[in-house]
């Protein structure tokens, strides 16, 4: 099978979208943006998060920050990857609010802001990432984050770091083939509760 990837267009906003529910839930009940957007509903979920990938404002979550592997004319899958110092919680805020969300949304989402990692204006980060079940080799995980640490490179970034729930054994596993190392992690009973998972982990490779 062979993989190329590209970076993302609008027209990879469904992709996008289910990266984006599940990536946040990492196999859980819920995730992130079911805080955020106060609602479990899937077809609600993905309206919202299609509209925020294609905000005049850049957050994190909008589509020019992601990259799709591509088998022939099949998806096969996508990865985000960002500059924190560029895309910040302030800039999300806009994009929401672009939308038609305030930022009460902070109040709902206060056990994973407990846990979630310090990140320097010196580091790239990686995020989102979805490989259809059918295409989870791990060749596919390599020429998607290959890709992005390239283009961190090309932009003068020399980390790469990645978040990941503690618990999820098997993301673990696959950037820490491809070299990456936990650098840290914040746990919380707070998080535990909400999430059923013990915090969060960040990994980081120097490139």
């Amino acid at each position: 099978m062979t993989i190329t990837v590209r970076k993302a267009s609008e027209a990879d906003i469904d992709i996008i979208a289910q990266a984006l529910i599940e990536g946040s839930r990492g196999g859980k009940k819920i995730g992130l943006f079911d805080l955020v957007f106060n609602t479990s509903d899937n077809e609600l979920l993905l309206g919202h998060l299609k509209r925020l990938a294609l905000t005049t404002t850049k957050s994190y979550c909008h589509f020019s920050n992601f990259f799709i592997a591509v088998s022939g004319a099949t998806t096969v899958g996508t990865i985000c990857g960002y500059e924190p110092r560029i895309a910040t919680h302030e800039i999300f805020s806009k994009a929401l609010e672009e939308i038609g969300f305030d930022e009460t949304y902070h109040e709902r989402i206060a056990a994973y802001l407990l846990c979630e990692g310090d990140v320097d204006n010196k580091t790239f980060v990686l995020d989102f990432m979805l490989v259809k079940p059918e295409f989870k080799t791990i060749d596919v995980f390599k020429e998607l984050i290959s890709k992005s640490m390239l283009t961190a490179r090309l932009k003068g970034y020399r980390k790469v770091q990645t978040s990941v729930e503690i618990g999820m054994v098997e993301t673990e596993m696959i950037f820490k083939k491809l070299g990456f190392e936990v650098i840290d992690e914040k746990r919380s009973e707070y998080y535990k509760e909400q999430f059923d998972r013990p915090g969060i982990m960040r990994l980081q490779m120097i490139l």
